[in-house]
């Protein structure tokens, strides 16, 4: 365990100048675009800098959970405060889903009644914001793939480029043939690919909290593993779950022949289950064949 909270601090380092550095991007930005979507009356702007203001929201509370993750065990937490960064990934979902319906209702009431739009300054605007958004892609590029958390934080930088996309083809056409309307119908589709991503991010925070078994471990073969290891009768109890992003456990009850030295079947079972899924925060009970799990009174 002591290993894997040496990895877990690095990451947590590497990340948190990351996302610093992605939010005071963003936030810069975010300023910039709400004038411009203002002066331009342009929905798609608007739109980009209320997911640009989601994305500040989601990097600071990404960078929040970090901090709290980082505080050591107590009596009562005994894994720590690890849980916090999958909360942070919830809820950013849970907000990029709120932005989305934002943005399905206001591009209806925009379809219905189009209004004149400054394409050429959206459009110029759109490109910072497209240029803000692909160096936060960059930098973040690293811990999407260790970190729920940090992913949470990505698909909003990620959704939000889709969006300087859509404004920028939106500027163009209102620009060259007065389309008004596609403002809103891009607005639209913008939704959707956000409302899809959040979706996956929420499902994926609840199945971690849920504490199903990690995605990419069967735990058949878990259990086939364990009973296949030399000195092994049986297995029972087996159970396999998250901590956080990168941090799986195990525990399991295995019956052990009668000959069998505990300490070789340990280090036995260990390498087999780091070698085969990983995974090395792991709590065996070893058990005698015929052994009674229920209390004797005294």
């Amino acid at each position: 365990m002591e290993k894997h909270d040496d990895s877990h601090r690095v990451q947590r380092s590497a990340s948190k100048r990351a996302l610093l550095l992605t939010l005071v991007l963003a936030g810069g930005y975010m300023v910039a675009e709400i004038v411009g979507g203002l002066i331009t009356n342009s929905l798609a702007l608007l739109a980009d800098a209320g997911h640009m203001f989601s994305d500040v929201a989601a990097l600071g509370l990404s960078l929040f959970a970090i901090w709290i993750a980082e505080r050591p065990p107590t009596p009562q937490r005994t894994y720590g405060y690890y849980r916090t960064e999958i909360l942070a990934a919830l809820v950013n979902g849970a907000a990029l889903i709120a932005v989305s319906l934002y943005i399905f209702i206001e591009a209806y009431r925009r379809l219905i009644q189009p209004p004149e739009v400054m394409g050429a300054v959206m459009m110029w605007i759109a490109m910072g914001g497209l240029v803000i958004n692909l160096l936060g892609l960059w930098i973040l590029r690293a811990g999407r793939d260790e970190s729920l958390n940090v992913r949470g934080a990505w698909l909003h930088v990620l959704t939000d480029a889709l969006g300087s996309v859509g404004a920028i083809i939106a500027g163009a056409l209102i620009w060259a043939f007065g389309w008004n309307w596609v403002d809103a119908a891009i607005s639209a589709f913008i939704g959707l690919l956000v409302i899809y991503s959040a979706w996956r991010l929420v499902m994926e925070s609840v199945h971690v909290l849920m504490e199903s078994a990690p995605r990419g471990i069967d735990v058949d073969e878990v259990r086939q593993t364990i009973a296949a290891t030399p000195g092994v009768i049986g297995v029972h109890d087996l159970h396999v779950w998250t901590i956080t992003s990168g941090l799986d456990s195990l525990s399991a009850h295995v019956v052990a022949e009668e000959t069998e030295s505990h300490a070789d079947l340990l280090k036995r079972l260990r390498l087999a289950l780091h070698e085969r899924f990983g995974i090395d925060h792991i709590t065996i009970q070893i058990e005698p064949d015929g052994f009674d799990e229920r209390p004797t009174p005294v």
